[in-house]
């Protein structure tokens, strides 16, 4: 399996080469990052998962261990906070929770591995923007490594693992034997100033990263691996939070690489709790649905998303914008650019029906509003179909703006035209030429504003 995915990345690395030129002028300006966004803290204080009798032989359960160790650097607040390390091994473990100003640290070689025991997997109440768990009534199993009201917690090291063993769990999903919604890898919850970097994610039984009800958060320098036919291991969820920043990482799996969220129908209009100021930048990724989402879960509104030099290969979907009526919830100001994508069944996508409901007591008269979407600086090739934009009629999509989109069949295959429906906007500089909704304009009389 380790080989599979080092091939699978060094075959799409030599894709990527194919765009130097694309993207040399980009490449001449200096790269901007989030790392100051939230600072990286050095700890003074600093116990070893081995101190609290860890072991890392992939067969020893070090549920205790870490309980003792969090425990330590929760009650006895050293100044500065703490860090816990984890040497080179596979320490087996069942779900636990982190705390305020510690970092978890995962040394070359460190495996920190969820056990396959479901059974006593612990069950938590479901989030009040959902209103049940995602995938079954009720409440939903916790996530492996779990963090709630929590400030300043890092999770880092020199590329060690933290694997899911989800398998189990998707076949649970597959057979339908699920009692709760699975469990995410990692959820921080109610939380801020928080840094992941340098870690690799590997196999979660359902999302991978989920910050929720949180602010500042920067996650960079991570890879994300998930066989793509395992269902709904989204890459990075942030949902109903706010400033955060996802940059230079590798995401392979099963489901959406990014996908911006904010609650689900009435729960999360009632809850309220908008996703906003997000930036995506320096992804590269496959999976089989989008790379780059908003949706479909937005009903407390997404606004000020900003994505850029994304590449992408093998997807279903490269720009995915997804609700659904009985969403409610305002989606605007949302920008793309600079896109690269190979073997795509659809270039660009925005669709106002998409995704499931809790239960049948949302309000049909809620209707989502998407406004002012910039996407621009969009390459493709193999790609099946360039766009699909269909809005809501009584809501309909508005100041949807494309400048500058080159996205290509195979040679010899049929050409799929853009399919629109209920959209207002403008286009300039786009091949295969846009839906007639989108008037292509000269840029002295755009039909929509391109910038916001």
């Amino acid at each position: 399996m380790r080989n599979q995915c080092v091939w699978e990345i060094l075959a799409f690395l030599l894709v990527a080469l194919s765009i130097v030129k694309w993207c040399s002028a980009a490449a001449a300006e200096e790269v901007v990052t989030c790392s100051g966004m939230v600072p990286m803290v050095y700890r003074n204080d600093k116990v070893s998962i081995t101190d609290f009798g860890g072991v890392g032989d992939g067969r020893t359960l070090n549920t205790k261990a870490f309980s003792k160790a969090i425990y330590r650097i929760k009650h006895l607040k050293r100044r500065g906070g703490t860090l816990l390390y984890i040497p080179a091994g596979v320490f087996l473990t069942e779900s636990f929770n982190l705390t305020s100003r510690m970092t978890l640290y995962l040394a070359k070689g460190a495996v920190i591995k969820a056990t396959q025991n479901t059974a006593n997997w612990p069950v938590i109440a479901p989030l009040p923007s959902y209103g049940r768990g995602r995938e079954r009534p009720g409440g939903r199993y916790m996530s492996f490594i779990h963090g709630e009201g929590l400030h300043d917690v890092i999770i880092t090291g020199e590329n060690g693992t933290i694997d899911g063993q989800g398998e189990i769990w998707w076949n649970m999903w597959r057979q339908n034997t699920l009692q709760f919604t699975r469990p995410n890898l990692i959820e921080l919850k109610d939380s801020r100033n928080i840094i992941i970097s340098n870690v690799v994610f590997k196999n979660s039984p359902f999302w991978n990263i989920h910050p929720v009800y949180c602010s500042n958060v920067v996650i960079r320098h991570v890879t994300i691996l998930a066989p793509h036919d395992s269902p709904n291991t989204d890459g990075i969820d942030p949902d109903s939070s706010s400033h955060v920043c996802i940059e230079d990482s590798y995401i392979s799996t099963g489901d959406d690489l990014v996908a911006v969220k904010s609650g689900w129908d009435q729960y999360g209009i009632a809850y309220g709790r908008p996703s906003h100021d997000i930036t995506i930048r320096r992804i590269t990724g496959s999976c089989p649905f989008a790379g780059i989402a908003v949706g479909s879960e937005t009903s407390g509104g997404v606004y000020n998303v900003f994505a850029e030099h994304i590449t992408l290969n093998k997807m279903g979907v490269g720009i995915h914008i997804k609700t659904n009526i009985g969403r409610g919830g305002t989606i605007r100001n949302i920008s793309f650019s600079d896109v690269y994508m190979v073997d795509a069944r659809k270039g660009i996508k925005i669709a106002g029906d998409v995704g499931d409901h809790p239960d049948e007591n949302y309000n049909r008269n809620a209707l989502p509003v998407i406004k002012n979407v910039r996407i621009r600086n969009v390459w493709g090739k193999k790609v099946q179909q360039a766009g699909l934009i269909i809005g809501i009629k009584n809501s309909p999509f508005t100041n949807i703006c494309l400048s500058n989109i080159n996205l290509h069949g195979s040679i010899g295959t049929r050409y799929v035209p853009w399919n629109c429906s209920n959209v207002r906007g403008g286009s300039i500089q786009v091949t295969p030429s846009p839906c007639s909704q989108l008037i292509r304009s000269s840029k002295r009389n755009a039909k929509c504003s391109i910038h916001f």
